[in-house]
């Protein structure tokens, strides 16, 4: 499948002003957002008040050139902490309240929507908005498969939408630095690039010690339940299992998946541990330092020719059941990059050998870069806040704050620092990895038309079935 190329600009402009009085302007004297006329404001509404929809709303807040309007979520407890947020910050309770996204995307006098729900229902929900003609703030990765990202890239095109992917490390001055640097070949010609993931599980929500107190009479107690050796058939999956809370619309949360009995551990932040519903530490930190790898490359648009992954795994039909060590080794082959050489790209979770991270190595020296801090071969460089302007021949682009790089686009009508094609391409060898691990051989890709070639097993794992009557818009 080949993918257009995205709109830059479009002539569509909805105006507040149109909205009636469907949307109230908040009258607090400490409320930045109402020192901007109300016919330039941008409206947003949020979906999903999980781990990162708190974090994203909170920076909209802040931003004067929005109104949060709208919140939606299918958990009711977590839909009051999003109202109580909201209409905290602006002094009122005018953030109208949403079970169903549907209702929420369905008004005319919301420009924009932020996206921040699990990664199997990411298809459903953002092809809909972009139907809907509403711009989005859509977390990453952007979705559960392969052809899940090729059909929002395809919806976000055709309606001439702004994207912005939740990969706000490009946003942060270190990676900055580390882009110029590598992007106006300060390191030569890059050969390799080492990308540091974590591994393991992590218990996000801290459901896991009630869990395991739950399940205690099974288990030694220098020995707690752990949801990676527990599988259906057994007296601990039996205790596992529970009914789901009366607060939480959990046929709407399996959505398009495979629907399965409701076990705390496995709901909530915790879904990214099985495949059923998320991809893992690979998927879910692929968005941020492979999505730098790219970058600093110059590999936006692009993506390996080959993959070759290895892991090790819990049981398949575990509760958590995602790789716990990973090595995923790619190859951007420079007929296909137009780079001056073929670059490997090793992508490792759970492992010393690797710091997290990116490190790009070139024929000329090293960059290193982390939330932690920034490192190179050359001492120069660390001490730069950013490359001198007089050294750079190869512009990337700047943003300072991401959550304001969407608003400041959505004005502009022009592309973001993360747009839905660069985070299609980013996530691309993750979800190559992932497949080549679980069908335990190489994957050929053919980058333009975005294939697996040869290989009709794998190829059937670029998309899913969805259950009844979930579907892409």
């Amino acid at each position: 499948m080949t993918l257009a190329p995205l709109h830059s600009s479009i002539s569509r402009r909805r105006f507040l002003a149109t909205a009636g009085a469907s949307v109230a302007v908040a009258s607090s004297a400490h409320l930045r957002a109402a020192r901007v006329p109300a016919s330039d404001r941008i409206t947003i509404g949020v979906i999903g008040w999980g781990m990162q929809g708190p974090n994203n709303t909170k920076a909209f807040l802040k931003i004067p050139g929005c109104q949060v309007v709208a919140a939606c979520d299918i958990e009711s407890n977590r839909l009051q902490m999003a109202l109580d947020t909201i209409n905290g910050a602006y002094g009122n309770k005018d953030c109208a309240s949403y079970r169903d996204f549907h209702e929420m995307i369905a008004r005319d006098d919301i420009d924009a929507v932020m996206i921040a729900v699990p990664d199997h229902n990411h298809g459903v929900y953002m092809t809909a908005a972009a139907e809907r003609k509403k711009d989005i703030f859509g977390e990453k990765p952007l979705a559960h498969t392969i052809a899940e990202q090729q059909a929002i890239v395809r919806a976000v095109q055709k309606n001439n939408l702004i994207w912005q992917t939740g990969s706000w490390q490009r946003s942060l001055p270190q990676f900055y630095k580390a882009a110029q640097l590598v992007r106006n070949g300060f390191i030569g010609n890059v050969t390799h690039v080492e990308v540091g993931l974590p591994g393991g599980h992590h218990d996000f929500p801290h459901t896991l010690p009630a869990f395991q107190q739950r399940l205690a009479s099974l288990f030694p107690t220098d020995k707690p339940a752990n949801p990676a050796l527990i599988v259906p058939g057994t007296p601990a999956w039996d205790l596992a299992v529970t009914p789901p809370p009366a607060t939480l619309d959990y046929e709407t949360w399996v959505g398009p998946a495979k629907m399965g009995p409701y076990i705390d551990v496995h709901t909530f932040q915790n879904w990214r541990w099985n495949y059923n519903t998320g991809g893992g530490q690979l998927m879910d930190w692929i968005g941020h330092h492979g999505d730098i790898a790219h970058w600093g490359l110059g590999f936006d648009l692009s993506g390996p020719s080959e993959v070759e992954g290895f892991g090790e795994f819990p049981d398949r039909k575990a509760i958590w059941n995602t790789a716990t060590k990973y090595t995923v080794n790619c190859v951007y082959r420079k007929e296909v990059t137009g780079y001056a050489n073929d670059v490997r790209v090793a992508i490792v979770g759970g492992s010393p050998a690797i710091n997290m991270g990116t490190k790009w190595i070139g024929s000329e020296g090293w960059v290193w870069v982390d939330r932690s801090g920034f490192d190179a071969s050359n001492p120069e460089w660390v001490k730069w806040d950013a490359v001198p302007e007089a050294k750079i021949k190869t512009p990337v682009y700047h943003s300072t704050d991401h959550w304001a790089n969407f608003v400041d686009s959505v004005k502009s009508r022009k592309p973001t620092i993360a747009p839905v094609d660069v985070a299609h391409h980013s996530t691309i060898p993750g979800h190559l990895g992932t497949i080549s691990m679980l069908v335990g051989r190489k994957i050929h890709w053919d980058v333009a038309k975005e294939e697996i070639i040869g290989d009709p097993e794998a190829s059937k794992m670029l998309s899913r079935p969805y259950r009844s009557p979930y579907r892409l818009a």
